[in-house]
């Protein structure tokens, strides 16, 4: 008996120890919507690579991912902004250090039905759409009739206030004033240009990422005098593009182990390249081939 005790202690261990060696690293990974697509592309890459490090990725928009950072639920944060004067307290007092590394850059585009005829528009002119008072709520007063638009009632598409996306829009384009009521607040950016690209009256906002053949982007004005700029890759990056963010990723503190050498990958040009591939402008020069 007492031989069979020690045969199967022993053998216990040894299965402990086996279970411990092929254990894999776990990097939870959540946030922004506008990046859910290029962080999933980035962790499957990775994980061809590093076959023992796990990366789950979850989108939810940019608020929920930042809570999750600052309620340590999660390694990594995606965010389509900044982090907010409100959530740097916060994070203090929970003795989170929130570390700021940008991934990338995109160019905020304002889609509208591939039929609709027209070509620019100011930020001004997006400003009495979206903002509370607004008085452009016909396309007639922007000079376009649009085909298939019944009465040429403007239906503005948003999205959900947890977004930064809808965070980053409020900032620059409304100057934080409150959205007008009746916008149809959509979960994710993807689901804005598929709203857009069903409704000949509409009108929305996302990532230039999320650009198909059933909507059309609208060139941007800063003002009348300014120059309507395209949203492309090349005017996020300089900033001609008068709505053109950068995107972040954050980690409580300065990234260590198996963490610091994913972002460290994501940054390289295999990973930048990627960003690239997914239709965001990337965060340094990188030569990608075809």
């Amino acid at each position: 008996m007492k031989k069979m005790s020690l045969v199967i202690l022993a053998t216990a261990a040894a299965l402990a120890l086996a279970s411990t060696a092929g254990a894999r690293t776990m990097i939870q990974n959540k946030g922004s919507d506008t990046l859910v697509n290029v962080a999933q592309s980035l962790a499957e890459e990775y994980q061809k690579i590093k076959p023992e490090v796990a990366i789950a990725v979850t989108g939810g928009g940019t608020g929920t991912g930042i809570a999750a950072l600052l309620n340590g639920t999660v390694d990594i944060a995606n965010a389509s902004r900044a982090l907010e004067e409100k959530e740097r307290k916060l994070a203090e007092q929970k003795g989170i250090k929130p570390k700021e590394l940008t991934i990338g850059f995109d160019a905020l585009a304002v889609f509208v039905h591939k039929d609709n005829p027209l070509k620019e528009i100011t930020l001004e002119q997006l400003a009495r759409m979206y903002g509370d008072g607004g008085d452009i709520t016909n396309w007639k007063q922007l000079g376009v009739e649009v085909p298939g638009c019944q009465g040429q009632k403007i239906i503005l598409i948003s999205r959900q206030n947890n977004s930064g996306t809808y965070e980053y829009f409020r900032e620059a384009v409304l100057h934080k004033k409150d959205f007008v009521l009746g916008t149809r607040d959509m979960h994710g950016s993807k689901d804005v240009v598929d709203l857009v690209g069903k409704t000949a009256c509409a009108i929305g906002y996302s990532g230039l990422a999320y650009a198909d053949a059933t909507t059309r982007m609208l060139n941007v004005k800063k003002d009348d005098k300014a120059p309507a700029v395209t949203p492309t890759m090349e005017t996020a990056v300089d900033k001609s593009y008068p709505i053109a963010r950068p995107l972040f990723m954050y980690t409580n503190g300065e990234p260590t182990g198996d963490i610091k050498a994913y972002m460290d990958w994501i940054m390289s040009k295999d990973g930048q390249c990627l960003v690239v591939k997914k239709g965001y402008a990337p965060a340094q020069k990188v030569e990608c081939g075809k």
